[in-house]
């Protein structure tokens, strides 16, 4: 029985992965732009977006803003940042960078900040939050989804049944828990004095064509840290048990998965 390691690291991306992302990446898109809708962003507004991956958000984004506005997608994935670089224009740019430093950004500089599907990888978020705090405009308004440990994706219950039929110790890095709960999640908005805080649970769906699909999206989101620390035979069983397990949910569509994320916004308070 395996004993995986339990570290999320930057390090396990590959342009591969990268790629299987840019290609698969309309699932956290789709998601992304009920996120923006809950920011109401405007032409004009400067925009700063966190974990921005391959970009596609942040071009969808940058439309909204044009003619006079900008958005800035940065990103500690230097491959994902390589393919948004094919998306930058005169109001949108890319750079390799991370959530907890924003120091490259002057105080007030943005009217909204937001981060899809990444707060749950960030292990210091408070630092995370304070900084976005610091770089938006008073008044200005942030935006986040993130998973919630306590109610895992049913992927992710998919992979932990398969792990244990394949007799694998289901803690690690291969089945890492992440995010925050609703109730800690808005503290942390509070704690870093953000104000008028919304927050809701929402269901989504996804179908996948087959489980191997379904291993691909999980791999390239995850950059490399899906089932890291499987050997190559003890990933083959695990896709096995993995696709006998996922034809349950098969419909005309395909497999249906569900998927649960807290979408949350709130605004840095105006000066009285």
């Amino acid at each position: 029985m395996s004993n995986l390691n339990t570290a999320i690291s930057l390090e396990n991306d590959t342009a591969e992965l990268a790629n299987t992302y840019e290609e698969a990446s309309v699932v956290q898109f789709d998601h992304g732009k009920i996120l923006i809708g809950a920011l109401s962003i405007r032409s004009g507004e400067n925009v700063l977006d966190i974990g921005c991956g391959t970009g596609r958000l942040a071009e969808y984004v940058a439309e909204r803003v044009a003619p006079h506005g900008a958005v800035v997608g940065i990103d500690p994935l230097a491959y994902r940042v390589a393919i948004a670089q094919s998306r930058a224009s005169n109001g949108l740019r890319f750079s390799v960078g991370r959530a907890e430093d924003l120091s490259e950004f002057i105080a007030g500089q943005f009217d909204v900040v937001y981060l899809n599907s990444v707060f749950h990888w960030i292990d210091d978020k408070s630092r995370v939050l304070r900084e976005i705090f610091r770089v938006l405009k008073e008044g200005g308004r942030i935006g986040l989804n993130t998973q919630d440990p306590s109610r895992p994706h049913e992927s992710r219950l998919f992979v932990r049944s398969a792990l244990a039929k394949a007799g694998l110790k289901v803690d690690g890095a291969a089945h890492p828990n992440l995010g925050v709960d609703g109730e800690a999640l808005e503290g942390l908005f509070a704690e870093a004095g953000f104000i008028g805080y919304r927050g809701e649970l929402r269901t989504l769906v996804d179908f996948h064509a087959d489980a191997e699909t379904l291993i691909r999206w999980s791999a390239s989101s995850a950059f490399g840290n899906f089932l890291l620390g499987l050997s190559e035979a003890e990933r083959d069983r695990v896709r096995a048990a993995l696709t006998g397990l996922v034809e349950a949910n098969r419909t005309p569509g395909g497999i249906r998965v569900e998927r649960y994320l807290h979408f949350a916004t709130a605004r840095k308070p105006a000066e009285k």
